[in-house]
């Protein structure tokens, strides 16, 4: 008896699966290559520059910053649970990734995706703080708060990745196991199941709203406060730093949660294979790549900071 449950089981279990990716245009491939492989190289370096700047400048230990780092932290595990596979999967001709990899993979990408989104509402009520109540806000911001809203923000979003996993992956499947897609992700994952997953859709649905419509909602509010206080700011210097912090958070929010909520608050059986592959490229890659570019290239402060590091570095050489 045991061993007929155990090949059961064993029969709902795949070796692997093939990712067919972007293997229908061929001709695309090596340019995809290429330009994923600098995109990775890029989000790499910037995020770990964002990371070692705010750490040895003591300038930058602040709120806005401790948060910021883990947001670039976030994004280089993000961008690593995917793109890796992928450009294997480019160059080589076997598309495939194990059973155990796809896991791993589903598990991380919900995972980070999930803490992000909590970490963007955490970092706006920062900024809410900062600009509505400046005289307070290294009372109501300490160190303390800031450390629990972190972890806050990671255990969440493990938490709700362990849930969404182990609900996906009980779902028998039916071969072919072909994922339609460059990741294991839920839709993907959904539409190989044998049973009707309409429940699954709904659990999936009700996540995507906490974790996409109610952050989001939070984040629209502090800076319709934000604006308002802004606007009564009467230096011309001081309205444009605001909004030059504040601009960026907010290119880094449309970027992020736009994406994401066009493929989680949809049923997956509405999704077409091409919408659903670029949509899960842009904010999967494209926008942890574009998040250390927009907080440097709009903020004065790092952009000093990282030309002492160099100034620090070459003096030392010397």
């Amino acid at each position: 008896m045991e061993t007929l449950v155990m090949n059961q089981i064993n029969d709902r279990i795949p070796l692997e699966f093939i990712l067919l990716g972007f293997s229908d245009q061929p001709w695309l491939e090596f340019l995809l290559f290429v330009v994923f492989f600098i995109s990775y190289t890029v989000t790499i370096f910037g995020n770990l520059t964002i990371i070692l700047v705010s750490h040895l400048d003591s300038r930058l230990h602040t709120p806005m910053y401790f948060f910021l780092t883990n947001l670039s932290l976030l994004d280089l595990c993000y961008i690593t649970s995917t793109v890796p596979q992928l450009l294997v999967n480019l160059y080589s001709t076997r598309k495939v990734i194990s059973y155990a990899g796809c896991v791993a993979q589903l598990f991380m990408f919900l995972a980070l995706g999930a803490t992000e989104c909590v970490l963007l509402a955490v970092m706006s009520f920062d900024r809410f703080v900062a600009i509505c109540w400046p005289l307070h806000y290294s009372v109501i911001m300490h160190q303390r708060l800031c450390l629990q809203w972190a972890a806050a923000s990671w255990v969440t979003g493990f938490s709700n990745s362990v849930w969404l996993s182990a609900l996906t992956l009980q779902l028998p499947l039916c071969g072919p196991y072909v994922l339609d897609h460059f990741l294991c992700e839920v839709p993907a994952l959904l539409k190989l199941s044998c049973v009707d997953t309409t429940a699954n859709e709904a659990e999936l649905f009700l996540v995507s709203v906490l974790f996409h419509l109610v952050p989001l909602t939070f984040i629209l509010t502090s800076y319709a406060f934000i604006a308002q206080a802004v606007l009564r700011i009467q230096s011309a210097e001081g309205r444009q730093k605001a909004f030059g912090t504040c601009g960026s958070h907010l290119i880094v929010v449309s970027l992020f949660y736009g994406t994401a909520i066009s493929t989680y608050l949809q049923p997956p059986s509405t999704n077409s294979k091409d919408q659903g592959k670029m949509v899960s490229l842009f904010y999967g890659i494209i926008a942890p790549m574009l998040n250390p570019l927009i907080y440097t290239l709009r903020n004065k402060e790092v952009k000093e900071a990282f030309k002492r590091l160099v100034a620090r570095v070459f003096s030392i050489k010397k």
